[in-house]
């Protein structure tokens, strides 16, 4: 039982996690802004090449936000109610994100595939480097999201869902979630406009 006048290291543990997680959150928006940024400058760059209407399937594309908006809502699944929950349920709605994930992790790279087979790549033209690089970055933070995932499933097979735990969880469902609204951005700038 803790005194009244002293505050609970627990709660202080959990807030300063979420703070900090969303110091880096934060971090990461800058990271994209500056990347936006540089694409919005350079998109007109091809020097004669292929312009992004030439180059990008907006379908193909759309089937992407669809697979990635899809593991966001899973996601967000695994962790309602998560204390009540339990393992199995956490655990299937973790691996259907996965999957998900790495579903979009495939489209994404048989995109780049189709670009560089056509001789379209990062250092065709300053159009082509700025998208590469934009989406590239993206697709780091997917793997990333993916390896967090696999890590976290593991440790609540082993252990179970314990309060530590569930601030990880809560801080890679809300890194899941700021991938997807990142990914809208890009559709809209990237595809969409482009297309």
């Amino acid at each position: 039982m803790h005194h009244p006048h002293y505050p609970d290291p627990h709660h202080d543990v959990a807030s300063n996690t979420l703070f900090g997680f969303w110091i880096y959150l934060m971090t990461d928006c800058v990271l994209f802004g500056a990347l936006f940024a540089s694409y919005a400058v350079l998109h007109n760059g091809t020097f004669g090449g292929p312009t992004a209407h030439e180059l990008f399937d907006l379908p193909f594309t759309l089937l992407e936000t669809l697979v990635l908006l899809t593991s966001s809502f899973t996601c967000g699944l695994a962790l309602v109610g998560a204390p009540n929950k339990t393992k199995k349920h956490v655990l299937g709605w973790l691996g259907a994100t996965f999957v998900l994930g790495v579903v979009f992790m495939v489209l994404e790279l048989s995109e780049f595939n189709r670009l560089i087979a056509g001789g379209n790549t990062w250092q065709s033209n300053a159009f082509l480097s700025s998208y590469f690089t934009l989406i590239g970055t993206h697709g780091l933070h997917i793997v990333i999201g993916l390896m967090m995932l696999v890590f976290f499933g593991w440790q609540l097979f082993r252990r179970g869902l314990d309060s530590f735990l569930l601030r990880r969880l809560a801080c890679m469902k809300m890194y899941w979630h700021f991938l997807y609204l990142i990914w809208i951005f890009t559709f809209t700038i990237v595809y969409l406009v482009g297309s």
